[in-house]
């Protein structure tokens, strides 16, 4: 969340950064906080005045009672436990204040950052460079449903067994899809210096509170019922959600932590199914396996150094297109714009890969420096070297969405009989295979 000052400090300038994200503004009841803020300070002040009173009366008590003045000391006395009334009453009321206003908080996203270009939506992203140059075919391009499915690609299979954007993989399309985890896992690990975790899939409701998914997206996210039909209903805090990205379990990691400065930067990477109900995207992309309820992502995680966030940013973006380069599928890199950013965000970078068959890039990976949004959430510090508790920052990116990414491999691959050549880096993982064809 927000540092609270920003908003005490210069409320209109903090507003008027947020709007561009979104327009008409609907994140902070502007007029509520204000009656709020208000009343604190009155609070605040009064309880200064009160607590300043108290410690001259008792002064006053201590003298009175040496002097013999009993009547004098028993007036002060009723005074002290006047004023003490009045501070138990202005207590409890500041913290119902500071719950209501930790409330509104939860519900206002990050600024962006000064860097972020400012547009109204995906229209306004920069692209900032591209890599490869799209293949050209002497024959006419299948989308990668038509390439997958006599490959072992079965969305009828999904259908069946659970629904729409839910798919079966079989034989070699199956192997394939579990190489490029692999690769992915090798590479982030190998080369780029993660320590590969194994998270739960499940996770309660303070993880996702810790890193913005909760309360403002829960319609985006699938509960996990606890128990038997006859158990009784579990407490919030018990509740668990099936994780939208290992994000979520990697970067609570560090929940409630002080860690020293030369624990900095910790990377983290998984490989995890991803569980997204998709709320409000109906009709888009509901063919293949673009934009599916259940997907599997390799994913990127750093805590660092407040001072060195922005360059992790742009070591994770090169992380996630070495994966693309090594597959030689082509891609842009964009900086996406204030109205495009996602709610914890400072600033994002997207990778788009190249779809022949849609003749277009699509987004692949999203790499996000939140800054300390989350680990104010997460009150997830270290010490400086001043011996001072500082918020940490926490980055995520993808290294890369698996299905998108077979995605791409199928059809920028693809052969006019049907088959696919793998990438080199791949064959190692599929037995020394250098085509998968249609069995």
């Amino acid at each position: 969340m927000l540092d609270i000052q920003l908003l005490r400090k210069d409320l209109d300038s903090a507003i008027a950064r947020l709007e561009t994200r979104q327009n008409p503004q609907s994140f902070l009841n502007v007029e509520a906080f204000q009656v709020l803020e208000s009343e604190r300070k009155t609070l605040q002040t009064r309880t200064q005045e009160l607590q300043s009173q108290r410690n001259q009366l008792s002064r006053q008590i201590g003298l009175q009672m040496g002097q013999g003045d009993s009547a004098g000391a028993q007036a002060a006395k009723d005074q002290v436990a006047a004023s003490k009334a009045e501070l138990e009453r202005s207590a409890t009321r500041l913290e119902k204040i500071q719950s209501e206003l930790g409330a509104m908080l939860m519900a206002v996203p990050n600024l962006p950052h000064d860097s972020v270009p400012v547009g109204a939506d995906a229209s306004g992203n920069v692209e900032l460079r591209r890599w490869g140059a799209p293949a050209r075919f002497d024959f006419a391009v299948k989308d990668h449903v038509d390439v997958g499915t006599p490959l072992g690609l079965d969305s009828e299979m999904g259908v069946k067994l659970s629904g729409t954007r839910f798919t079966v993989l079989r034989g070699g399309i199956a192997r394939l899809h579990r190489a490029l985890a692999q690769f992915m896992l090798d590479l982030q690990t190998g080369e780029h210096g993660y320590t590969e975790c194994y998270v739960p899939y499940a996770v309660n409701a303070e993880s996702l509170r810790g890193t913005g998914q909760l309360p403002k997206f829960e319609g985006d996210l699938f509960t996990a019922k606890k128990g038997g039909q006859d158990a009784e209903p579990a407490p919030d805090n018990a509740a668990l959600y099936l994780i939208p990205t290992s994000e979520v379990p990697l970067t609570n990691f560090v929940r409630d932590v002080v860690l020293s400065q030369a624990q900095l930067p910790i990377k983290l990477t998984a490989h995890t199914p991803c569980f997204r109900s998709e709320a409000g995207s109906h009709g888009r992309d509901t063919r293949g396996m673009i934009r599916l309820h259940q997907f599997d992502k390799v994913e990127m995680v750093q805590i660092v150094h407040p001072e060195k966030s922005y360059a992790a940013l742009e070591e994770m973006t090169r992380h996630a297109e070495r994966v693309l380069q090594a597959l030689n599928l082509p891609y842009r890199v964009m900086s996406l714009c204030t109205g495009d950013i996602g709610f914890g965000a400072a600033k994002t970078y997207d990778l788009e890969v190249w779809l022949p068959a849609q003749n277009g890039y699509r987004e692949i990976s999203s790499v996000s420096n939140c800054e300390d949004f989350q680990a104010r959430r997460l009150q997830a510090r270290f010490k400086t070297a001043q011996g001072k508790n500082e918020l940490v920052h926490t980055l995520n990116g993808s290294g890369l969405a698996v299905g998108r990414t077979l995605a791409a491999v199928l059809e920028n691959h693809q052969r006019a009989d049907g088959s696919v050549e793998l990438p080199q880096v791949l064959r190692p993982y599929m037995g020394g295979t250098s085509v998968l064809a249609p069995e």
